[in-house]
C-alpha cells in the first residue's frame, strides 16, 4: 500500500510553497494576512481547539488589518465549522486535495518543446494568467517562497498557451496556478504541464506531487485522478455573506 502524506503535511506544504505576506499569530489562530485576493493566503485558522468566544478575537484582527474575515475550516474541525455557520458564516470553496509519488505521475514525458522551465516568468505566462483572473498579487505570493520553485511555460502550435507554478515544501512538490489559455484548451496540455512538473519535483528531491482543486471543477478533478493521483483530503472556507 503506497504511503502519502497526511493532511498536516499538505497544510504545512501549502503554507511553504503559497505563503501570504504576513502571518500572526493571535491567541488560538494564526491570522494570514495578504492582499492577492487569493483565500489560501488571506484566511485565519485554529492552533488548536477553540471555542465561540475565540471567534470574535480572530474577525477583530482581520476588521483591523483591513481585511475580509474568513476561516479555513480543516479536516477534524468540525465543532469550528458548527459554531461559525451559527454566526452565519457561508461555506466558500469545498476543495480537494490530492497526492501521488512522483513516479505515478512522472512516466511520460511531455512532447518536445511543449513544456519548459522558467523562472522567474516569462511575459508571455503573465498573460495568460492575467486571462484567467490571477494577477500580480499572485505573483508575488509565488516570488516569496523560498523554497525550490520553478513555472512551467507550456506551448502548442508554436505559441505560448498555459503555464503553471510548482513549488516545494516538507519533501513535497505542489502545482499552484495551472491555467491553459482559453484558445488552446482540450488539446491535452493541463495533463503534460501536470507531468512535467512531476519530472521537474522528481530532478529536486521531492518524494510526492500534490495540488488542491475547487470540487467544482471536474475538468481538474478527473485530470488528476486519471494521472493516478489520490484524493486525499478536503477543507474549504467560511466566511460571512457580502
Amino acid at each position: 500500500m503506497t504511503t502519502l502524506p497526511s493532511l498536516e503535511t499538505l497544510y504545512s506544504v501549502i503554507e511553504g510553497t503559497w505563503p501570504p505576506a504576513e502571518s500572526r499569530e493571535v491567541g488560538p489562530w494564526r491570522i494570514r494576512l495578504d492582499k492577492s485576493g487569493s483565500s489560501r493566503v488571506s484566511a485565519a485558522t485554529a492552533q488548536g481547539p477553540v471555542t465561540d468566544t475565540d471567534i470574535p478575537q480572530a474577525e477583530a484582527a482581520m476588521r483591523g488589518a483591513g481585511q475580509t474575515q474568513l476561516f479555513m475550516v480543516r479536516a477534524g474541525e468540525g465543532d469550528l465549522d458548527n459554531m461559525l455557520a451559527a454566526r452565519g458564516y457561508v461555506i466558500k470553496d469545498v476543495t480537494n486535495l490530492y497526492a501521488a509519488p512522483v513516479a505515478t505521475v512522472a512516466t511520460e514525458r511531455p512532447p518536445p518543446v511543449t513544456s519548459f522551465e522558467v523562472w522567474p516568468p516569462l511575459a508571455a505566462q503573465e498573460e495568460i494568467w492575467a486571462a484567467g483572473r490571477i494577477g500580480q498579487g499572485r505573483l508575488a505570493i509565488m516570488a516569496r517562497a523560498v523554497g525550490p520553485k520553478t513555472t512551467l511555460l507550456g506551448r502548442l502550435n508554436d505559441q505560448p498557451a498555459g503555464t503553471v507554478y510548482v513549488g516545494i515544501a516538507a519533501g513535497c512538490a505542489m502545482i499552484h496556478a495551472l491555467e491553459i489559455a482559453a484558445a488552446h484548451r482540450r488539446q491535452g496540455l493541463a495533463q503534460y504541464l501536470t507531468r512535467a512538473a512531476a519530472f521537474w519535483a522528481r530532478d529536486n528531491g521531492a518524494d510526492y506531487l500534490t495540488l488542491v482543486t475547487t470540487q467544482v471543477n471536474d475538468a481538474a478533478n478527473a485530470l488528476y485522478t486519471s494521472l493516478g493521483m489520490t484524493h486525499v483530503g478536503q477543507y474549504h472556507y467560511r466566511r460571512l455573506p457580502e
